[in-house]
This record gives structure tokens, C-alpha cells and sequence, in this order.
């Protein structure tokens, strides 16, 4: 039952790609670049309009004016989450760049910022633009793109420098992506194989095999909600404050948390059997769900082999009478030909051949002498000719005796 288990999970949970510019390997096909080299001009002549709220400003092309719009009623409320998670909002306005298409999107991106040819979003955490595909928006995890360059970009305004794996924790956390059976899966797989990284390792670099990947981005998520839900937003807005200040990460955890980074990632690891590995599969309520998921799996497979094995009983049963019917007509036939031969030969021997004429016409002679006898006898009782008074031979007829 447990191998089953992970099975469901692992087919469940597919795998996650590096989000790496230069590729397409991000389960969001974002990316981010932090050369500060580049230098915003004047809007593209691509762009039509402007549109303005507190904290943004929307520039957008001519296809682009209904998702504009639309943006612009919500984007607000987007950025109010992140103070949840960072215990602070960053400074400035933020400038958003949205096109229709890849033309419109490549045309819109910064001098020497070119997008890659994978990406639909584009953080520049550095000046404070991100460049959208409106298109994307109305993908399935549009909103989660938006919120994910959203927190590059919020990092990249409070502080220059911060560790990979917090980066993407924290954007992970924002967009909810934490909570997906993809992470869940990614770190059960972790747990059980012993395959859990340390932040050490994912600070600057990040794996490049797919499965490794996911497993960084699980954790990283998993890390950053632990440290916000036991420390709270204070916390975590100094830890900010101080990283912005220009301390080392490291200096700012231990001053923000009261403890270090190794002790808490060791408190943490120590924890993940109990919250991923086989324990939970069989005491939380998340297994109801998943045995109910595969119960109607089941159950699905189960009617669908009732169906097809109906289907075949009820063909072989037409086959079965198809062939009892040809039979009979081919006993029916058989009996009819016999009972045909049957009659004919019995009429062959019950009708003989008669005679053409009567006895003593041409060409018939008496069979027997006897025969010949009684046809004289007839001749002499039976004269030829009755009207003749003297009879054939010129004498009177005799009276017949009665």
C-alpha cells in the first residue's frame, strides 16, 4: 500500500525545471536579470497608454488596453500580501510592461535586456520593471508569474545581494506555490532517499538535473514558511533591514532570529520525517483525500472492465445463438432433402408401368393362355353388334339367364 502510495504521488507531481535564464526549464517561464548596466529610455513606440495607481504604473500597448485595465484594479491588493512574508513593503513605484505577443513583449524589454525565447516574464529587480505577456495573465498560474516577479523584484529594492534559496522561497511563499503536491512529493521523495540539500549548497548555485531542482525548490519554500510562521513578520522584516543595511545574510539571520542559520536549518531537517516522510502518509488527513482520489480511480477502472466484459459475454452470446440458428437451417435442410429423396423413390415403387392399350390391341399379346381364354369367352358373351337382329353370324341372339 505505501509503494502505491508514493507512486500516486510521483506520477502526481511532475517534474519541476531549473529556472535558469538561457532555457526553459521554469515551471513559470519568468526570468530575472540584475545587470545594472542597463538603462530605462522613453517608452518603446510600441506603447499606446499609461495607466497609474499608487504604488504602479502600467505601460501597455494598444492590444494590451483591456488586460491593462484589469491589472490595474488588482495589482494593489497583490502587493499588500507581501508584507505577510517580508514584514515590509518596498520603497518606490513599480513599472509594468505589457504587450500582446512576442513581438510586442521582446519590443517592450530594455536595451541589452533582451527576454529569452522561453520566457512570457521578465523581472529587471534593479530599476523596478517587470515586462509581462498579457497573454500569460490568462494562463492557469498567470497570477502566480505575476506575484513571483513581484518578489524579485521586492528583494532587489530592499536589499542588493540575497541568497538564492531565499530568493525563491519567498517568491515561492507569495504565490502559494508551497503548497502544491509537486513540492510535497519533491520532498517526500527528499526525505525518503536522504537527498535533502543544505542552504550552504543552494546559496549562489542550484542544481542542473531536473529532479534535483525540484527537490531545491520544495525546500526552499518549506525553509522560508518555517522561519515566517515560528518568527513572525518582525522578525523577518529585520532580517531584511539588516541584509539592506549591507550586513552578510548570515550576520542579519542571527541578529533577526536570535539563533544561526546552521542550528535552524538543523532544527528544520530534523523535523521533515515527521511532516514528509511515512508518517504522515498514514496519519493525516491528507491520506483520506489521497485514498479517496484513488478509490475513484479504482472504481473507474473497476466499471470500465465490468462494461468491456459485458461487451464480450454479450457478443460471445450473439456469436453462440448466430451459430445455433445457422445450424438448425442447415439440419432444416438437410431434412427436407432426405424426406425429397425419401418420397420420390417410395412413388418409384408403388406405380408401376401400365400398358399402352387393352389386351388384343396392336402390338399387346396376352401374357398367358389363360389370358387369351377369358378374352374369347368376353367376345362370345358380349356380341359386336346389338342392333343386328341375327346376330355376327346371322343368327338370332341368346337370351340371357339372369
Amino acid at each position: 500500500m505505501r509503494h502505491l502510495l508514493v507512486l500516486l504521488l510521483l506520477l502526481a507531481a511532475p517534474l519541476a525545471r531549473a529556472q535558469e535564464p538561457g532555457g526553459a526549464h521554469g515551471t513559470h517561464a519568468h526570468d530575472v536579470v540584475y545587470d545594472a548596466a542597463l538603462v530605462p529610455l522613453t517608452p518603446p513606440p510600441v506603447v499606446s497608454g499609461e495607466l497609474t495607481t499608487k504604488r504602479f504604473r502600467i505601460l501597455h500597448t494598444a492590444a494590451a488596453t483591456g488586460a491593462a485595465h484589469e491589472l490595474s484594479r488588482h495589482i494593489e491588493g497583490v502587493r499588500d500580501t507581501f508584507g505577510t512574508i517580508l514584514g515590509k513593503d518596498w520603497p518606490g513605484v513599480t513599472e509594468i510592461r505589457l504587450g500582446v505577443g512576442r513581438s510586442e513583449f521582446e519590443a517592450l524589454a530594455l536595451p541589452g535586456g533582451k527576454p529569452p525565447g522561453w520566457a512570457v516574464a521578465l523581472a529587471y529587480p534593479v530599476h523596478q520593471i517587470i515586462l509581462l505577456d498579457a497573454l500569460s495573465l490568462n494562463a492557469p498560474d498567470g497570477q502566480q508569474t505575476l506575484r513571483h516577479e513581484l518578489a524579485h523584484v521586492a528583494l532587489g529594492q530592499l536589499a542588493p545581494q540575497w541568497p538564492r534559496w531565499f530568493q525563491e522561497g519567498v517568491a515561492q511563499n507569495v504565490t502559494g506555490e508551497r503548497y502544491s503536491i509537486t513540492h510535497y512529493g519533491a520532498l517526500f521523495r527528499a526525505v525518503t532517499q536522504e537527498r535533502v540539500f543544505h542552504f550552504e549548497h543552494l546559496d549562489r548555485a542550484w542544481p542542473d538535473v531536473p529532479s534535483d531542482v525540484e527537490i531545491a525548490y520544495a525546500q526552499s519554500a518549506a525553509f522560508v514558511a518555517h522561519l515566517s510562521a515560528k518568527f513572525g513578520p518582525l522578525a523577518m522584516a529585520a532580517l531584511v533591514e539588516g541584509v539592506a543595511r549591507g550586513e552578510p545574510f548570515e550576520t542579519a539571520f542571527g541578529k533577526a532570529f536570535r539563533t544561526s542559520l546552521l542550528v535552524e536549518e538543523t532544527d528544520w531537517r530534523e523535523g521533515l520525517a515527521a511532516r514528509y516522510g511515512w508518517l504522515p502518509l498514514t496519519t493525516s488527513s491528507a491520506l483520506v483525500w489521497l485514498g479517496a482520489s484513488f478509490l475513484c480511480v479504482a472504481a473507474y477502472a473497476r466499471r470500465r472492465q465490468q462494461r468491456a466484459a459485458k461487451l464480450a459475454e454479450m457478443a460471445a452470446q450473439d456469436a453462440a445463438e448466430d451459430a445455433t440458428l445457422r445450424l438448425l437451417a442447415a439440419q432444416a435442410a438437410a431434412a427436407n432433402a432426405q424426406a425429397e429423396a425419401s418420397l420420390a423413390s417410395t412413388t418409384d415403387a408403388t406405380w408401376p408401368d401400365w400398358p399402352a392399350g387393352p389386351p388384343g390391341a396392336e402390338g399387346h399379346e396376352p401374357a398367358h393362355e389363360s389370358d387369351a381364354a377369358l378374352a374369347e369367352g368376353a367376345a362370345a358373351d358380349f356380341p359386336g353388334d346389338l342392333d343386328d337382329e341375327e346376330g355376327p353370324h346371322g343368327r338370332p341372339p341368346k337370351p340371357t339367364l339372369h
